[in-house]
């Protein structure tokens, strides 16, 4: 396993581009990507719980019922969410698609991201298809990147290279998500590609459990979108032996899909709007997997917890009360606590005490700009971690006129 570059034209056969298109006023803003596939690919993807949904996942989920897929559209600065004629948008991005590339509009997955309930003009995106299309490359992952970005103040790309059955395969991804943040199956927009051969159902199998342990556990502020999407197209031409099994290759699969995952999610975490310091809270000694997650995911959504975080203020009975009403079945009395950075660690709290600590000490590890928050709940053999970011100021300052 190798950490390499090209986000998701790492893998062969994928080409991708971005841009500004006029969605957004901003003419310095990319605002339409696209990502083609050589031949068609398997397809998964997993979506927002939230009752209100964007009309692209409609699109998306009715084209991807056969398991296939070719090309990825996707839009920033309007998320074509409660709009009449929304699915009709959706439907002629599709179409657009098609027209330029030679993909079947039914084998397009379409997003799109920005602000709920205001009408997208489909007029810029289909005057700017042609240009969006024939600037395709094997070099445009960073550009198509860019352009699903909304509040998000850095590209978020990762991508690995891996063995399966003798043969070199890669997958990369692409994210965007700064605030909104509270997946439940799935988070913000992350867009995944592969060249490693596997079956529709492994991959469908393959996502679905790693966006339990990845996504499902990463937190910015509370929100769950409406437009949340995570997808994955498998093109197969590493040249494989197709995965269509449990087995030695499909563990190197998730492997390699977990490797990209946690990468996005810290850099989502640390990218949330307003944030100074990605936050990391691993639970360890639980009695089942369950109570791990719950723990972890609990402390790292409080509100309190983050704000302390942010003034570097090491208020560890923030991280206790947390636990306490997660509904995880734990001993308070054998929790502990410690806050880690690259600045050292310190123990603030033993068996659901506190313990003596430097204040100047725990000030000076909470200031770094990536902190580690490990709680030990017992004895038990099942471990997890969360990420989120602290809350500021500047929070509430971007959102208080996101629309505006």
């Amino acid at each position: 396993m190798e950490l390499i570059k090209g986000g998701v034209c790492a893998a062969k056969g994928f080409k991708a581009n971005g841009i500004h298109c006029g969605i957004r006023k901003n003419r310095t803003k990319r605002d339409l990507a696209l990502i083609v596939s050589d031949v068609p690919a398997a397809a998964a993807a997993v979506y927002t719980t939230n009752l209100v949904k964007g009309a692209p996942l409609a699109v998306t989920k009715a084209n991807i019922a056969d398991g296939t897929a070719q090309a990825i559209i996707c839009n920033s600065g309007n998320a074509n969410t409660c709009n009449k004629d929304g699915v009709e948008i959706a439907e002629e991005m599709c179409a657009l698609v098609a027209a330029q590339t030679g993909v079947e509009k039914t084998d397009v997955v379409v997003a799109s991201t920005g602000v709920i309930g205001q009408p997208l003009d489909i007029t810029p995106i289909a005057a700017g298809m042609g240009a969006l299309a024939a600037g395709l490359s094997a070099d445009g992952n960073a550009a198509a990147a860019e352009a699903i970005m909304t509040t998000d103040t850095a590209v978020k790309e990762a991508a690995v290279r891996f063995t399966v059955g003798g043969r070199e395969c890669r997958l990369g991804g692409m994210a965007k998500g700064s605030g909104m943040i509270h997946p439940n199956m799935a988070t913000m927009l992350v867009f995944i590609t592969t060249d490693a051969a596997i079956s529709r159902e492994m991959l469908s199998k393959a996502l679905s459990c790693d966006v339990q342990s990845t996504f499902n556990m990463l937190s910015v502020d509370g929100d769950t979108s409406t437009n949340d999407m995570v997808c994955v197209l498998a093109n197969g031409l590493a040249g494989n032996p197709e995965i269509d099994a449990d087995g030695e290759d499909f563990d190197a699969f998730m492997k390699a899909l977990n490797t990209v995952t946690v990468s996005l999610c810290r850099m989502i975490a640390g990218d949330g709007e307003g944030a100074t310091k990605l936050l990391e809270c691993t639970v360890t000694g639980a009695s089942t997997l369950e109570t791990a997650k719950k723990c972890a995911k609990s402390v790292i959504c409080s509100s309190l917890l983050k704000a302390a975080m942010f003034g570097a203020d090491a208020n560890w009975g923030r991280v206790l009360c947390a636990i306490g009403y997660s509904g995880a079945d734990v001993d308070v009395n054998r929790v502990g606590v410690s806050f880690r950075s690259a600045a050292g660690e310190v123990e603030v709290c033993r068996c659901g005490c506190g313990v003596p600590f430097s204040e100047e000490e725990a000030k000076k590890i909470l200031l770094e700009k990536e902190i580690d928050i490990l709680v030990s709940v017992g004895d038990g053999a099942y471990s997890s971690s969360a990420w989120g970011c602290d809350l500021s100021y500047d929070y509430v300052k971007i959102n208080g006129d996101y629309r505006t």
